[in-house]
């Protein structure tokens, strides 16, 4: 059997088949080939109208069938992961009544602070496990507020990935994790979060049906079958945000194991069986894939801005361009541990949810003129990422993640050895890495969804560790020491931004 995983981001759509039996890539696909615009009426907005991620899975499919080695009538489930927290709001006849408030869009930051004072930090952090923020309840309450006509004229109100699922089947549907990144699900009472929705005004019937994560979610009505190229009648049997998707990608299902990206930002994802959160809200905690009222599943979610980008923002300022990341990160690697006292904070990528929002910038210390060069800008800044990670590590520490594994994409910032191998030092972690992705994960969801896989271990048992990094526990004390002096200046530049 094959089965088609759709990955809906806001700067394209992959998707790819996977062959079930031996657990293949059999093709893959995107679209655009130059990203998705993201449409910013006012500062501060961003917006995307939902057709053109439609128009994009009919692309990527069409080019999918292409291929000699897909067989579209043996395609037999389809999963979907996504961008998340996004608002799509639809009308009775279920087209899109507005473009969607996406993920990076920032104007209910008030109206979400506005319920939290007025519900408690208690209650809220309680049961939702985080505050209202800017997240989907707030963006629909901002909706409300500022645009009543158009409020009038919605019917159901989801997420991204549920609007491509109401595409494929005709239903509007969504999941208690996706209710969850939006704020609308109350893990304290293990429901539909009425006491959040019912102080900003909003009727619970504007909510989709919900269904599993993994399981029957609707099947491909015949309408969107002739649009696609495929038959009707496949199941859509998996369906996730794009950070606990990854995880899943990565075989990150269980208590101890933590998911990390690092590409221009960074993402950990840990996974915790403790309700608990963050009374600084520093980290986010969402109901991940496999959570369950009888097997308590949470995905804890610490982003940093400033990651990766500081590494690209190097080759093209330090190197000029004239060398690549491989030797950039070959050059960091001829350097010692602590780039002889050279240290380099990354966050120059805006405010720090990690740092209580606060935005330090980017900053350089103890730059010596007389010893160091490129090669030590190039570790300073790869060993200041890798801090960064721990930093955060620790933090998720106090919400109940204490990873025995890290598990990432062979890609971006695991690709260099100095990056790598600090993290796993000072976290005393081993890290793998394997060559997957999110469209190839909601392929593997789709077919433990439809049964074709019996079990997690049976889905992942033909995803090959392309990379394993043990921690160096002999050398570790020179890690913590360069560590202890960054954290250090971290602290006095957090101090300085306070006064």
């Amino acid at each position: 059997m094959q089965f088609l995983g759709l990955d809906i981001g806001s700067s394209s759509v992959k998707a790819s088949i996977l062959d079930g039996e031996t657990g293949i890539c059999l093709a893959t696909a995107s679209h655009p080939k130059k990203e998705f615009a993201i449409d910013s009426p006012k500062p501060g907005w961003a917006e995307q109208n939902p057709g053109i991620w439609w128009d994009s899975v009919k692309a990527v499919v069409h080019e999918l069938l292409c291929s000699e080695k897909v067989n579209k009538n043996k395609i037999a489930g389809i999963g979907i992961a996504y961008q998340m927290h996004g608002l799509v709001a639809v009308d009775k006849e279920l087209n899109p009544v507005r473009p969607s408030i996406i993920w990076c869009d920032s104007r209910a930051v008030e109206t979400g602070e506005k319920s939290f004072q007025t519900i408690g930090k208690e209650k809220c952090l309680g049961h939702l496990l985080n505050s209202p923020g800017n997240f989907t309840a707030s963006k629909l309450k901002w909706v409300m507020d500022n645009e009543p006509d158009i409020f009038e004229k919605i019917h159901k109100i989801m997420l991204p990935g549920d609007y491509i699922a109401l595409k494929l089947s005709g239903e509007p549907t969504t999941t208690i994790s996706g209710l969850s990144e939006g704020m609308m699900w109350n893990f304290e009472e293990q429901n539909i979060a009425s006491f959040l929705l019912e102080e900003m005004g909003i009727s619970k019937d504007l909510l989709s049906d919900i269904v599993p994560t993994f399981g029957l979610q609707g099947i491909l009505s015949q309408s969107a079958a002739v649009e696609l190229g495929l038959p009707k009648g496949i199941p859509i049997t998996y369906r996730a945000g794009d950070q606990p998707n990854n995880a899943f990608s990565l075989n990150v299902l269980n208590p101890g194991e933590v998911a990390a990206t690092a590409g221009t930002s960074g993402v950990v994802y840990g996974v915790s069986d403790t309700i608990k959160y963050d009374p600084l809200s520093r980290v986010n905690t969402f109901a991940h894939v496999n959570h369950a009222k009888k097997q308590t599943r949470l995905g804890v979610l610490l982003c940093i801005n400033g990651t990766g980008i500081l590494n690209s923002w190097a080759l093209r300022f330090i190197g000029k361009k004239a060398i690549g990341y491989e030797e950039m990160n070959r050059m960091a690697g001829q350097v010692p541990v602590g780039s002889d006292g050279l240290l380099i904070l990354p966050f120059g990528n805006g405010a720090e949810r990690m740092l209580e929002n606060k935005e330090i910038g980017s900053s350089i210390h103890n730059l010596n003129f007389n010893i160091h060069n490129e090669a030590h800008f190039y570790r300073a800044a790869q060993e200041g990422i890798a801090f960064a990670f721990f930093y955060g590590l620790k933090i998720m520490k106090e919400t109940g993640i204490s990873p025995n594994i890290i598990r990432a994409g062979h890609a971006n910032m695991f690709l260099s050895d100095v990056f790598a191998q600090t993290l796993s030092n000072i976290s005393g972690t081993p890290i793998q890495l394997f060559n997957t992705d999110g469209s190839l994960g909601a392929a593997r969801g789709a077919a433990l969804g439809v049964g074709f896989y019996q079990s997690p271990s049976d889905c992942f048992k033909n995803l090959e560790v392309v990379k394993t990094i043990e921690p160096d526990i002999k050398n570790r004390n020179a890690f913590l020491e360069t560590f202890s002096k960054w954290e250090k200046k971290l602290n006095k530049c957090l101090l300085i931004n306070d006064n």
